[in-house]
């Protein structure tokens, strides 16, 4: 019989290198983005099977941006990528996305009186307060965000070097 691996090696490549980190999944961001992505393609699911299938795209296209921002922190692109406004991105996408659920949401419940589209339409809502939680988490990161950038224009290094030159006279 083999013995055991040691507990400090790492598990061979394989499907397990596809899943995220447990560390991002306990994380805030990382349960908000998965919260995110179930409420999408369920909401995706009732509408197709209801009489508002022409709201259905909404949800797609969210559910798709959320499992792409979903893997895309989980492999720590946004470190990777410098050049992109992750933040900026993110927080876009989190005020639209809060804002047609609400609307959709809306509609589907007072317009259409099958049970898949109330069904979808209180899923919309609640996607909306989760997507409302994410906007305001990812307002705050995004005001560091820019508060990082600027201090790193050109005004902000002129002072810095201002002040350097008074300190060492």
């Amino acid at each position: 019989m083999e013995d055991p691996e040691p507990a400090g090696t790492a598990a061979p490549p394989g499907l397990s290198s596809l899943l995220p980190p447990r560390e991002f999944l306990r994380s805030r961001k990382g349960q908000l983005l998965l919260a995110e992505a179930v409420l999408s393609f369920i909401i995706f699911i009732c509408y197709i099977a209801s009489l508002a299938a022409s709201f259905m795209m909404a949800p797609l296209l969210e559910f798709l941006l959320a499992l792409f921002l979903f893997f895309a922190y989980a492999s720590k692109l946004n470190e990777k990528f410098k050049g992109a406004h992750w933040p900026l991105a993110d927080f876009l996408r989190c005020v639209t996305a809060a804002i047609i659920y609400f609307a959709i949401s809306i509609a589907a419940v007072s317009k259409y009186s099958d049970g898949a589209s109330k069904a979808a339409g209180v899923f919309g809502f609640a996607a909306t307060i989760v997507f409302a939680i994410d906007f305001y988490i990812t307002f705050n990161d995004l005001v560091t965000f820019l508060k990082q950038g600027s201090s790193d224009s050109p005004e902000g290094r002129k002072t810095e070097d201002e002040d350097s030159d008074s300190d060492s006279d």
